[in-house]
């Protein structure tokens, strides 16, 4: 008999987003069930991971790092499959979240669904409004921090229980159906706070200077190089610009997904379009705490 679910994710270093990934998988699935890939075999990382099951790698700098990621952690997730039914995949500052209106956690949805299948929870990035958001995080993020702007890009098809092949970055799967449930949710945290994401944007420039290739010579994200970066307080001071929104009814964020569903060219992936949105919202009082 399987297990309903296991979480997986590569990490280096990036203490403050494992520290949350761990909060919210590793106590709804039980550390037994979370699997980390400590890329550069970090102590800080083993430390903080003590009961997960943790895969120690080489930490070498290589210009296709994204891509030899991926295809590692596709074979891990079809591996992992072999036991759970489901197997939640991503970056260590990626979360699944169910609507609390919903009245079940994620491990409780799960055990409900059917197996065989790609489910692409809606993809929001938590913003930290610098203007009105002075609060420090010291444990749970959504609370001091209540407004997102809608993120097409991590609307991603992570949660896997199908032997479909996920595309690098994980954005696109070989699956050919769009399962986007009203009630799933995946928060993106890189802006959830000032301070961090310059620590950690400082961490993944030296990455890249260490590789030592141009941003066109590397399968690495654009953001990961320092002069693709910006200037961070601009960044952050951006976000009062977006247009508030009244609501949160998202429905038709979803309509529009499935309206443009259709194959990745010739590739065999499949997506739907990603149109960038001048929107923000303020979170419901009912997520506060969910992470």
């Amino acid at each position: 008999m399987q297990t309903v679910a296991a979480a997986l994710t590569m990490v280096r270093d990036d203490a403050f987003f494992l520290k949350a990934w761990l909060r919210h998988y590793g106590e709804m699935f039980g550390r037994e069930n979370c699997y980390i890939v400590n890329h550069g075999r970090g102590e800080e990382v083993a430390k903080l991971a003590e009961g997960c099951n943790i895969i120690g790698i080489p930490g070498d700098p290589h210009p296709n790092f994204d891509m030899k990621r991926w295809r590692m952690l596709n074979n891990f997730v079809q591996g992992l499959r072999c036991y759970y039914d489901h197997v939640v995949v991503g970056d260590v500052d990626e979360l699944v979240v169910v609507d609390p209106s919903d009245g079940r956690d994620l491990l409780g949805y799960l055990k409900d669904q059917s197996k065989r299948q790609m489910i692409t929870p809606l993809g929001l990035e938590v913003i930290h409004r610098i203007d009105q958001e002075p609060e420090v995080i010291t444990e749970h993020i959504l609370g001091p921090r209540r407004h997102v702007r809608l993120a097409p890009h991590y609307s991603k098809p992570c949660i896997v229980s199908h032997g479909a092949k996920i595309a690098r970055g994980g954005h696109f799967t070989q699956y050919d159906k769009l399962n986007a449930p009203d009630e799933l949710y995946l928060f993106h945290l890189k802006f959830c706070d000032f301070s961090e994401y310059a620590s950690v944007m400082n961490a993944r420039n030296q990455v890249t200077q260490d590789v030592g290739v141009s941003i066109q010579d590397a399968s690495i994200g654009r953001h990961w190089f320092a002069e693709a970066r910006g200037e961070d307080r601009a960044v952050f001071d951006a976000f009062a610009e977006l247009k508030m929104q009244d609501d949160f009814d998202l429905g038709w964020v979803r309509k529009r997904m499935h309206r443009s569903w259709e194959p990745r060219g010739e590739t065999g992936f499949y997506h739907f379009k990603r149109p960038s949105y001048d929107a923000q919202f303020i979170l419901p009082e009912r997520f506060n705490g969910v992470i």
